[in-house]
């Protein structure tokens, strides 16, 4: 498999993206937790809420093109990838297994790492579509979901809700869709969408209460930290199995943009969650302080 080649997306290779292909923007990259947990340690929250092994979990990106440039996203907006070409559902399978040994071949001769754990992270079930971009906009999305469940693979689906249409035909193990804003005005301050893209997350929004599904509140300091009553409403006319409420972190390229300040401490987290739970009809199932994120799960 090659790497992107000089371009746009040097330095994202440069940070350990593994490229599918010299001519698309197709990659993925292990996490922080994926890393953690080969030599050990803690795995990430979605073990916690959901159970799955960050070892053996795939972070992918089917493209880095993405239609907002929302204010907290830590990439950078400058690595996208004019003119690529689309890898097929069949080339981005065969390429985990390959890519995700290359970028974790640096783990085998630790001492933390144990033969079994290794063997393990090589032999990966689960697929997080969600390292960078909007995977909406490739166009055989719905192919590769089906494709990677038909191999054994669980998949994890992270979408900015701009395109439904596309959402509607994919059928995930569990369906993200982010809701960063209370309203219109504030969605449009935040998200600096290419196009009003608001009704189209609401539509996106009214999918999740026939499937297994979480919505994600990414919430900043400052930003969108107001008006819970109005997430609620919105939560719950979704009829999502989950919803989580994340504080910002203030990392990556999200610092030149926003400041340490806009990052909620998990106390502001927990009681805003609670609010939302409380009148959405929703209870808090699980949290984690350490990645300031609670989970709420809908009342049955």
């Amino acid at each position: 498999m090659a790497s992107m080649p000089s371009g746009p997306c040097e330095a994202l290779r440069h940070q350990g993206y593994q490229f599918f292909s010299p001519e698309s923007s197709a990659a993925l990259k292990p996490c922080l937790w994926c890393k953690r947990s080969l030599r050990g340690g803690e795995m990430c929250y979605k073990h916690q809420f959901y159970g799955i092994e960050s070892h053996r979990c795939v972070q992918l990106t089917p493209t880095l093109r993405c239609n907002q440039r929302c204010l907290f996203c830590w990439r950078s907006f400058e690595h996208e990838y004019p003119g690529e070409r689309e890898c097929t559902p069949e080339e981005i399978l065969a390429g985990i297994k390959g890519l995700q040994k290359r970028a974790l071949s640096g783990f085998k001769p630790s001492p933390y790492v144990t033969p079994d754990r290794f063997a393990e992270a090589l032999d990966p079930r689960h697929v997080a579509i969600s390292l960078s971009g909007e995977p909406t906009l490739y166009s055989h999305l719905p192919e590769l979901i089906d494709l990677l469940s038909r191999e054994g693979y669980s998949t994890f689906l992270v979408s900015n809700g701009t395109h439904p249409e596309v959402l509607d035909r994919c059928k995930p193990f569990q369906m993200y869709v982010s809701l960063t804003a209370p309203c219109r005005e504030t969605y449009l301050r935040i998200c600096r969408p290419e196009e009003d893209y608001w009704d189209n997350l609401q539509e996106s929004l009214l999918l999740l209460g026939s499937r297994r599904s979480a919505i994600r509140i990414t919430l900043v300091s400052g930003l969108n930290d107001e008006d819970p009553r109005s997430y609620a409403r919105i939560i719950q006319d979704s009829g999502a199995t989950f919803a989580e409420v994340k504080g910002y972190m203030f990392l990556g390229y999200s610092r030149k943009r926003l400041e340490r300040v806009n990052m909620p401490d998990h106390t502001r987290v927990r009681k805003f969650a609670g609010e939302i739970a409380r009148h959405a009809g929703y209870r808090i199932r699980d949290e984690n302080p350490g990645s300031r994120v609670v989970c709420l799960e809908r009342e049955s």
